[in-house]
């Protein structure tokens, strides 16, 4: 039985895989199992509105309110859940992935991704629903208009989150006057936000890709493609480069020569900005399986114990929460810096760290020295059956054989993908013509048996 909830929420081709009928089915669950009033917030993909549309009149006949945000980062319906008394939040989104894809994914009253509990009763009662409906295409005749048709409230919405963002650094006495910032939104969620953030902390901002183009999010852009953000950086002689997926929960830098400072390197340079004014937690810090080697040894040099969890944003967040932790990420720029939001929030990302090196008074180029990354190999394999992946006695045997040849000089990972048919092979070793090897070879086999 396919499961349609992954890593983040329900996703797939907007209209095929996921329907008008099941967005409209998924708002009723909502009121149901989290309250009547729900904040909806969406990106920028052209079957964002009709989703929209059939979740918002879920949500109405179901005897609740759909507070319509508009085109809004994720980490602002988090932000808004919270602060406007909600008792959920509804994201319209795929994230980083293709124009042609969209998602549903929620939020708690405090803001918070869904427990498994609640996640595994949001998924059963959405198997029952496509079970026992032959076209989920269209919502039912009886959807109508939602009650609140994103006008005051989307209105307000962006200006709370940019004013919000603004808060984290002018409420530590900092601006980011005298900096040039480079910024690729990706055609996304953040078109406004994010510049708009950076020009009130005072900085020069320099932009592409800031239209709201459904047709263009994520193509060839953003953090998912960084090289024309790197070109622009080069071009306009800025200090940073920042780039934002479609729906700006994650972040990924360039310095001034235009090299890339990822989610590791993001979340060590802010643990230890938070450790030098004792802001960071029981000196801990919440990442997953995937972070570099080279992260966990510059964690560890400077007294700070990393966490390593399975890999999602939800899966740090829940340890940060276990652990009484502040700061917590992924190598893809998935940050949570729990003073700020609740969620992975590419904004308040981008402002912390600058506000790091604005403390630090050095360049983002100095400060990306604080580890060393392993070589790290990455090869997406398209299989036919991912949890297969879990049942193969030869790729077992096979991972278990690499690990033993890098003799403690790096890892093999090999992890299902949690949106797409695909099987990720992960080698990291301290030669990166040996992990590259590994990595091939573990590759081939996994297409061998599950392609």
């Amino acid at each position: 039985m396919t499961r349609f909830f992954g890593t983040d929420g329900v996703r797939g081709v907007a209209d095929i895989e996921l329907t008008q009928g099941m967005a409209f089915a998924l708002g009723e669950m909502a009121v149901t199992l989290l309250g009547p009033r729900l904040v909806v917030g969406r990106d920028t993909r052209l079957s964002g509105p009709s989703l929209e549309a059939a979740l918002a009149a879920g949500i109405t006949s179901a005897g609740g309110t759909a507070l319509l945000a508009g085109i809004i980062p994720t980490p602002a319906v988090a932000l808004l859940t919270r602060t406007q008394t909600a008792d959920g939040g509804v994201v319209i989104s795929a994230s980083h992935n293709p124009p042609e894809h969209n998602g549903i994914k929620f939020f708690d009253a405090q803001g918070f991704k869904l427990t498994k509990e609640l996640e595994d009763e949001f998924e059963a009662r959405l198997q029952s629903y496509v079970n026992t409906h032959d076209d989920t295409t269209k919502p039912p005749p009886l959807a109508t208009a939602p009650q609140d048709d994103g006008g005051a409230f989307a209105r307000e919405a962006t200006e709370r989150y940019i004013a919000h963002a603004v808060e984290t650094v002018s409420g530590q006495g900092l601006d980011l006057v005298g900096l040039k910032i480079a910024v690729d939104t990706g055609y996304g969620a953040s078109c406004v936000t994010t510049p708009e953030a950076l020009r009130r902390l005072g900085a020069e901002v320099v932009t592409i890709n800031t239209t709201f183009d459904g047709a263009r999010i994520n193509v060839n852009c953003g953090s998912t493609h960084l090289e024309p953000l790197r070109a622009l950086v080069v071009e306009s002689g800025a200090d940073v480069g920042l780039a934002h997926d479609g729906d700006a929960d994650r972040l990924l830098a360039l310095d001034a020569g235009g090299n890339e400072v990822d989610g590791d390197f993001i979340e060590a340079i802010i643990a230890l900005d938070l450790k030098a004014r004792g802001l960071l937690t029981h000196d801990t810090v919440v990442s997953t399986v995937l972070c570099n080697l080279g992260f966990v040894q510059a964690m560890e040099g400077h007294g700070i114990s990393v966490i390593q969890t399975a890999v999602g944003d939800s899966n740090v967040l829940a340890a940060m929460l276990e652990g009484g932790f502040s700061l917590g990420g992924e190598q893809s720029g998935h940050m949570i810096l729990l003073e700020h939001n609740s969620t992975g929030d590419g904004l308040v990302t981008a402002l912390q760290l600058l506000s790091a090196q604005r403390r630090s008074g050095k360049p983002l180029t100095e400060l990306s020295q604080v580890m060393t990354r392993f070589p790290q190999v990455l090869i997406n394999i398209r299989v036919k059956d991912r949890e297969a992946l879990g049942t193969s006695e030869a790729i077992a045997q096979a991972a278990e054989a690499a690990t033993q040849r890098l003799a403690g000089q790096g890892r093999v990972l090999l992890r299902a993908s949690g949106t797409e048919a695909l099987v990720r092979v992960m080698v990291e070793a301290a030669d990166e013509q040996a992990a590259q090897e590994e990595a091939g070879l573990l590759a081939t086999l996994v297409k061998q048996e599950l392609a």
